[in-house]
């Protein structure tokens, strides 16, 4: 029996898996680490919690994420013309010894079975939104293109500061990285406009982490983005996770799998709700894998982290996937 780790690169480069990769079980995922333990975020039920950026966010219950907050007086951006005058970078470089319980819980992983995989998020794309409103985001791409490039330089050079802090100290093998670029309908920037001011973005940061040891790039983005699936495979992007079924996910596979693989196929709406039950998760579950096939596709709901929002359902997914393995393997 394969490792979590052999299995997942029997997948994701055509070979032999003997089982469906189980939603995130190859990723020893290290979501703490120096900077982001002086990153406050809302816990679930939390609201108006203040970020390292200034960014205020909650999180209600019932609900899949926290949320910025953009009432006038919360909006960190206020005028896009001064954006210098509001916008303070978060302190990214700290000593050493604040690493150590980071580096110590990497350093238990076992490597042959997992991937010491870093999370990031938001992503840059989110990041600009959360400190200007999406509206006024949105507009900006358009009104304001030369602010909008300095911001997301700014940005940009965060992630990159990040980067080499934890790449100096945790070195982890895979890097899980949040950006959604779209709703269920369309992508929020044309394909053209994301491939002016967000990809040379991330052309650097995946770029770094890629140069620095870091095999596997997982970017999710559960959300339509099919259109942005050349432009995921010159970034380097191994995994996207949280592919929905607004996408036409087995046509995807059959053009780009060997140079993408596809990790969702779940949209979490429909298994994951108030009232759900073992029958919705069975029935979504076997059509994801029935519809998808064996390679270059991960089955899982298309949240961004072993979570659920209502409990038990993360872990019936789980349940149904090692019994779609068993019935089509």
């Amino acid at each position: 029996m394969l490792t979590k780790r052999q299995n997942l690169l029997e997948t994701i480069h055509g070979g032999n898996p003997d089982r469906f990769v189980n939603q995130y079980e190859a990723f020893a995922m290290q979501v703490p680490n120096g900077f982001s333990i002086h990153n406050p975020a809302p816990k679930p039920g939390q609201h108006n919690v203040v970020n390292a950026w200034g960014v205020t966010r909650s999180w209600p219950e019932g609900t899949p994420g926290a949320f910025p907050v953009h009432t006038p007086e919360k909006i960190v951006i206020k005028d896009i013309e001064e954006w210098q005058k509001y916008l303070k970078v978060p302190q990214v470089v700290y000593d050493a010894q604040v690493w150590e319980p980071f580096i110590e819980a990497a350093e238990k992983v076992d490597r042959n079975e997992y991937f010491v995989t870093s999370a990031v998020f938001p992503g840059i794309f989110e990041q600009s939104h959360y400190l200007m409103e999406i509206q006024n985001c949105l507009m900006a791409f358009y009104e304001y293109p030369d602010e909008m490039h300095e911001i997301l330089d700014v940005i940009t050079q965060f992630e990159l500061d990040l980067a080499a802090e934890i790449c100096k100290y945790i070195k982890p093998d895979a890097l899980f990285h949040h950006d959604d670029w779209g709703s269920q309908q369309s992508t929020f920037l044309s394909p053209a406009m994301f491939r002016e001011f967000i990809k040379p973005c991330y052309e650097k940061v995946y770029g770094y982490y890629k140069a620095h040891g870091v095999e596997l790039i997982i970017h999710h983005s559960d959300s339509y983005a099919a259109t942005l699936v050349p432009d995921m495979i010159d970034l380097g992007i191994d995994i996207w996770q949280g592919v929905m079924t607004c996408n036409n996910i087995p046509e995807l596979i059959k053009q780009y799998g060997g140079k993408i693989s596809f990790m969702g196929g779940i949209d979490s709406a429909t298994i994951d709700f108030p009232g759900w039950t073992v029958a919705d998760v069975e029935r979504e579950v076997d059509r994801a894998c029935r519809e998808c096939g064996k390679l270059y596709f991960i089955p899982g709901a298309s949240q961004g982290l072993a979570v659920s929002t209502f409990p038990g359902v993360y872990e019936e997914t789980t349940r149904q996937i090692d019994l779609a393995s068993k019935k089509y393997f």
